[in-house]
């Protein structure tokens, strides 16, 4: 059933920071949102980047200055989109999970609308994963069970529905027999809607923006023994590598590359698939791919060539520059940033040195004004230059009323910085005083 209420109010592990030197700069996909919006998954150009400066460089004891708290966004991991002066997440609420969209101002609630049921009965860490994508008038959310819905962003009425499991999806069921059913967040691109149902001949969709209609199915051949059939947990994003558009994306058994133009199949590479749970999102820039996956995988940097071409227009093939295993570097799913050639991230075996901070377990992350900001599973969010030289800590908070795991990813967005937390968001104040 859908309503709408107008005004209602993932790891174990030492945690570490890691810095790898690797030749990329910075991806390819921007949004047409305000300067400082972040209009979804890992911000406008999904690669966890905030454009914000004159930031605080330093915290102050116990953290930037506190802005305020707001509560009743229901149970998940989803992280925030935040565009104008609305804020939207996902959180299950009883036996429903609900698009939310709260006041930037002050968290009051704006509307909420129910998109499916909750995903109350995963054995381990229930609840909602995918944020929403914000583009123009319009909301873009999928829900646990695969229902995805296209929301007026002013009042939350469904404009379109469509199902990624009519489609014949499914996501990879491990071998643990672990599954978290659909986590990944939409991507818009501009006048697309892209998810990834995961079917043989439906692995990734491209829907009209505006009227939910299928534009393409893209079919996958065999890519290899390593994983499971299926969708996984990761987002897609947008690559121009070898001068072809097209749509990366980490599957259950492993990475591909997809024409944007018209579906087709382009390139594909098993060896950084596990049989767990494939979760980060790929990092891409100009003919490279750099992809990672947790659970003793590993990484790789996989160049983009072209190949020749057919009747829709170039083909692309990938090859394996390196691949590093996974004592030496791996993330699980608290994500990666690449700045001036490094790559950082929460949850790999790179370190700096011998340097570990107190953060206990996997570590989410976002980038802003020569500052990471990283977010532990246990709640502790820490300060660190963005320096390949030495792990330098520039300031930390506690997250209140944790609790552990609390994975959802940090959003730095006009000089606030907004830490979902289960039932709560906490939104800090992190402008230099001269801004």
């Amino acid at each position: 059933m859908e309503t709408n209420e107008r005004g209602s109010g993932r790891g174990s592990g030492r945690g570490s920071g890691a810095a790898r030197s690797l030749w990329l700069l910075a991806p390819a996909l921007i949004l047409t949102t305000g300067a400082a919006d972040w209009p979804g998954w890992r911000g406008p150009a999904r690669d966890a980047k905030s454009s914000d400066t004159e930031l605080l460089q330093q915290w102050p004891e116990g953290g930037p200055p506190f802005s305020w708290s707001a509560e009743g966004l229901g149970s998940g991991f989803s992280s925030v989109a935040v565009v104008g002066q609305r804020i939207f997440t996902l959180g299950d609420v009883g036996e429903e999970q609900h698009v939310i969209a709260l006041s930037a101002e002050d968290g009051s609630p704006l509307w909420r609308t129910v998109i499916g049921p909750s995903w109350s009965e995963a054995d381990l860490y229930p609840g909602s994963r995918s944020t929403p994508s914000v583009a123009g008038d319009t909301v873009y959310a999928l829900g646990t069970d695969g229902d995805l819905v296209a929301l007026a962003i002013d009042t939350g009425v469904v404009r379109w529905r469509r199902s990624l499991t009519e489609m014949g999806g499914a996501v990879a069921m491990a071998r643990a027999g672990v599954n978290w059913r659909f986590a990944e967040s939409p991507l818009v691109d501009p006048d697309r809607v892209v998810v990834t149902p995961g079917a043989p001949d439906a692995a990734l969709v491209a829907l009209d923006r505006r009227s939910g209609e299928v534009v393409w199915r893209a079919s996958i051949p065999d890519l290899g023994d390593r994983g499971s059939d299926g969708a996984a947990y990761s987002s897609i994003v947008v690559s121009h590598g070898a001068g072809v558009e097209q749509y990366v994306q980490l599957l259950g058994r492993g990475v591909v590359g997809i024409r944007a133009s018209d579906g087709r199949f382009l390139w594909g590479y098993n060896r950084v698939a596990n049989d767990v749970a494939n979760i980060p999102t790929p990092l891409v820039h100009g003919d490279h791919v750099f992809i990672s996956t947790g659970y003793d995988t590993g990484a790789a940097l996989l160049e983009l060539r072209t190949a020749g071409e057919d009747s829709g227009g170039p083909l692309v093939e990938a090859r394996e520059v390196y691949f590093l295993e996974g004592e030496i570097f791996q993330n699980h799913h608290g994500g990666m940033v690449v700045h001036e050639g490094h790559v950082y991230t929460g949850s790999g075996r790179v370190a700096w040195g011998p340097v570990r901070n107190d953060g206990r377990g996997s570590a989410a992350i976002a980038y802003a004004d020569d500052r990471l900001y990283f977010r532990y599973q246990d709640g502790l969010v820490v300060l660190i230059a963005a320096t390949p030289e030495e792990y330098r800590e520039h300031g930390r908070l506690r997250i209140p009323e944790v609790r552990d795991p609390s994975w959802s990813y940090p959003v730095v967005s006009d000089g606030r910085l907004y830490l979902r937390e289960q039932d709560r968001i906490y939104v800090y104040d992190v402008r230099a005083p001269s801004r």
